[in-house]
C-alpha cells in the first residue's frame, strides 16, 4: 500500500510540474502590473493546498521506503528517490520560494524570468522522480 502512496503522489506531481513549466509560470507574465500582488497572493495559497499534501506523502514514504525497503526492490534505487526528493525541496526553499516572495510584492520581470528558469531543475528532477516510481513499481511487480 505504502508503494502505490509513493507512486500515486509522485506520479501526480510530475503532472503538476509539467503544467506549471510549460502553461502556468509562463502565464504569469500575462497577468498584468496592477493586480498581480493579489493574483500571486492566492497562487502561492491555493497552489499550497493542491501540492502540500501530495509532496508531504512523497517525502515521507521516500523516507519510510529508505528505513523499511521492500523485498525485491533496489536499495540503491530507494536511495536515488530520496535525494530526488531531497533536491526537489532544496530546489523549492532556495531557488522557487524566494521568487515568489518577490512577485508576492508585485510583477518583476527579473523574478518571473529567473522563477520560470529555475523551475526546469524541478521539473527535471520530479521526471527522474517518476521514472525511478515507475521503475520501483515494475521491480515491485516481479
Amino acid at each position: 500500500m505504502m508503494l502505490l502512496a509513493h507512486a500515486a503522489a509522485t506520479l501526480f506531481m510530475v503532472g503538476v510540474i509539467w503544467f506549471v513549466q510549460v502553461v502556468h509560470y509562463p502565464l504569469f507574465a500575462r497577468v498584468g502590473r496592477p493586480g498581480f500582488a493579489a493574483y500571486s497572493g492566492s497562487h502561492s495559497r491555493l497552489t499550497g493546498l493542491v501540492v502540500g499534501p501530495p509532496m508531504l506523502v512523497e517525502a515521507a514514504t521516500a523516507v519510510v521506503l529508505v528505513v523499511w525497503t521492500p523485498p525485491g526492490i533496489s536499495v540503491r534505487l530507494i536511495w536515488t528517490g530520496l535525494v530526488l526528493v531531497a533536491g526537489i525541496w532544496v530546489s523549492t526553499a532556495l531557488l522557487q520560494s524566494p521568487r515568489h516572495s518577490t512577485l508576492g510584492r508585485g510583477f518583476d520581470p527579473s523574478a518571473h524570468q529567473f522563477l520560470v528558469r529555475s523551475n526546469w531543475l524541478r521539473t527535471v528532477l520530479w521526471s527522474l522522480r517518476g521514472l525511478v516510481v515507475l521503475w520501483i513499481l515494475y521491480q515491485a511487480m516481479g
